[in-house]
């Protein structure tokens, strides 16, 4: 064999790889690869090259060897104990009947199970009446999330058939509907804080966060129609310009990193800087009032909040509004 040279007898036919030099017309020579076939006929041995692989580094070049040597680098500690086996088949014979994505599942239940949620759903959500129990649902909402944000009805209408999530949790799909993904969330929200808690606590754990600065702001979102059931919907300052819907805001706490801190609902007509108080209280009472640092927009600048920030030495960063620089532009055109 020359140098690279390796393979494998299979059938009596010889399948290895091998270097082609070619010399240019300035005298360099160009080497890449190629995958050949050496057989034998009844006059002999024959050659013929199945593929041209270019210049190969020495790395892929070693999976090739392997590969024609039938030493592939499988990962069978995945799925079971068995190195697959090469077999062939008649594509003809063959028709898709159900396609499924089946990596982004595998991967987010893997995820999930390392946060330690499924048993924190055990925990909290043990069986009962229903059907499907809810700690189930709840795995089934968040991995649905993961796969494609979006909302309760298209996941269960377009997503969940489109997905591996029934083979991989085991909930049949017509047990999927969005009123049993709205009541999961129901049987979710009493354990909010809990959830907070735990996922603080992985948080440190497997990221080493320390939550010594928080970013916060506010947010809304409306509704087409009344939301006559919903007393947290009402008419306020619109961001999507839609004065005529009433709304919610959502008040959310980021770290450093994006983590999710905390958040609340309040309703639509409620002022951010209103929110600032129980946002902060909120924090301290989940993450302790250690040393802190909050940074907030302009729209949260009160007297009453500075006030209030100032309270056993909190520290914050906020933006100060267009109107109030009047009174520090001679601080801000001295010197130093």
């Amino acid at each position: 064999m020359t140098r690279g040279v390796a393979g494998a007898l299979l059938y009596n036919v010889f399948i290895y790889i091998r270097p082609v030099r070619n010399k240019r017309s300035n005298g360099a020579v160009v080497e890449h690869w190629a995958l050949v076939e050496s057989y034998r006929t009844t006059r002999g041995p024959r050659q013929r090259v199945v593929s041209y692989f270019g210049n190969l580094t020495a790395d892929v070049r070693m999976g090739v060897e392997r590969t024609a040597a039938n030493q592939q680098d499988y990962q069978p500690s995945l799925f079971d104990s068995t190195v697959p086996q090469k077999v062939e088949i008649d594509l003809r014979s063959l028709r898709v009947e159900r396609t499924a994505a089946f990596g982004g599942v595998w991967l987010g239940k893997i995820l999930l199970e390392r946060l330690g949620l499924d048993s924190f759903f055990t925990e909290h959500l043990p069986p009962g009446r229903e059907d499907i129990p809810w700690a189930l649902m709840a795995q089934v909402l968040i991995l649905g999330r993961l796969l494609d944000p979006s909302s309760e009805l298209r996941l269960a209408e377009h997503i969940y058939a489109r997905t591996a999530l029934a083979d991989v949790l085991g909930v049949p799909l017509a047990k999927i509907n969005d009123d049993r993904l709205y009541r999961a969330l129901d049987a979710l929200l009493p354990h909010k804080a809990s959830l907070t808690q735990h996922l603080r606590a992985k948080g440190s754990e497997l990221f080493g966060l320390t939550y010594d600065l928080v970013l916060y702001d506010v947010t809304s979102t409306y509704f087409e129609g009344t939301a006559a059931a919903n007393p947290s919907a009402k008419h306020g300052h619109s961001r999507d310009h839609r004065s005529d819907c009433v709304q919610i805001c959502i008040a959310l706490v980021v770290d450093r990193s994006g983590f999710p801190v905390g958040y609340e609902v309040f309703p639509g007509n409620r002022h951010d800087s209103s929110t600032v108080k129980t946002i902060v209280k909120l924090v301290e009472k989940t993450y302790g009032r250690a040393e802190r640092i909050w940074v907030m927009d302009r729209g949260m600048v009160s007297e009453e909040n500075l006030t209030f920030l100032r309270q056993s030495a909190r520290k914050y960063i906020i933006g100060t509004p267009k109107a109030m620089l009047k009174n520090f532009k001679s601080d801000l055109q001295e010197g130093g």
